[in-house]
């Protein structure tokens, strides 16, 4: 039997029923349901969409510059303006963009190494293409070290110079200026003195040559410290040269006892001395006034035998054999001496002290 799409039950558009949409007449029209969803709200409800949207487009530039941070707007991808510490506002995206630095935070930067977990215990793993240096006097040493910097003009940090720190902050132009200025402290100096005494030295000139360099490209980056974390010589030399450690501290060590042994015996030697000196200052002076004591004497004695000269002699006489005779035990008188009297020592025989006169 033939298709009749012509007839006032078929698929066609005759007048007998048929719609002008081509579709069999009990088959609802789907534009038909979406025109009347639609017309039921009306054409309010395009206009809502709309202004929710740009009502979110307009919330996204609300921002929050938090106290270590400071606001730089930047305007069609130009700097435009700062904002301090505070709730903000600008155009959305893709008008304006903020950018937020921390400006007072100290930031860390690891050369030579790098920390793979801060534990603990904290995990490093080397990078020898950083830390591989070499001395002034021509040998290999390993040196990896921390540079601490703040960011003092954010402005510079962010427009001056391409990616200053890398995508982590550890990298970039600053990483490669310090690796730079290490490696040209390093090779002013022997590599007894970098393994050793002068490693204080060699971080603060680290530290000012890389200031230097940031300065002159205008990173905006303040080096707050560059500390040496590790320094050790190549693995083959490394017993030999923790003997030259071990023997310099002994050396210290010993140089330290001699210091605190003369520190102790200098001042007894000095008090020592200034002793003596005063005891011989009081024997001299006694010895001074004894003598002109004695010579005060001679001359009173002198000019009484000028005027008494047999007197004076006479008594000198005696005074002297007084002098002589009261320390004697024994004295033997001349027979002939009718003047001496005997004595019979008495003392003696009781056992005390006595003598025979």
């Amino acid at each position: 039997m033939a298709f009749d799409d012509g007839g006032p039950n078929g698929w066609g558009g005759g007048s007998g029923g048929g719609n002008s949409s081509g579709l069999p007449p009990d088959f609802p029209n789907p534009f038909d349901k979406i025109k009347d969803l639609f017309g039921s709200f009306g054409g309010g409800f395009f206009a809502l969409i709309a202004a929710i949207a740009v009502l979110l487009w307009l919330g996204s530039g609300f921002y929050v510059v938090n106290t270590d941070e400071v606001g730089v707007v930047k305007r069609f991808g130009e700097y435009s303006y700062t904002t301090d510490p505070g709730p903000h506002w600008h155009l959305p995206y893709p008008i304006e963009t903020v950018m937020r630095p921390k400006v007072t935070q100290v930031h860390r930067m690891e050369v030579g190494f790098e920390t793979i977990d801060p534990g603990p215990p904290a995990r490093y793993r080397q990078v020898p293409r950083e830390s591989t240096m070499l001395t002034g006097d021509e040998n290999i040493v390993t040196c990896e070290f921390i540079v601490q910097y703040r960011i003092k003009d954010p402005l510079d940090f962010l427009f001056k110079v391409r990616d200053p720190v890398g995508s982590f902050g550890n990298g970039g132009f600053v990483k490669d200026a310090a690796e730079a200025a290490m490696r040209e402290i390093v090779g002013r100096n022997k590599i007894d003195d970098v393994l050793t005494e002068e490693k204080e030295k060699i971080q603060a000139e680290a530290q000012t040559l890389l200031q230097s360099i940031l300065d002159q490209s205008s990173v905006g980056i303040s080096v707050v410290q560059v500390k040496l974390q590790d320094v050790y010589p190549p693995k083959q030399v490394i017993d030999a040269f923790r003997d030259v450690a071990s023997a310099r501290e002994d050396r210290e060590t010993l140089k330290n006892q001699a210091e605190a042994y003369s520190n102790d015996l200098i001042p007894k030697a000095r008090g020592d001395a200034e002793q003596r000196i005063n005891v011989a200052q009081a024997y001299r002076e006694t010895k001074i006034k004894t003598a002109e004591g004695d010579a005060a004497r001679f001359e009173k004695l002198w000019t009484e035998y000028r005027q008494a000269k047999e007197v004076t002699r006479k008594r000198l006489y005696l005074d002297s054999i007084k002098e002589v005779l009261s320390n004697a035990k024994v004295v033997i008188a001349d027979g002939g001496g009718k003047s001496v009297l005997p004595l019979l020592p008495l003392g003696a025989l009781d056992g005390t002290k006595g003598g025979d006169k």
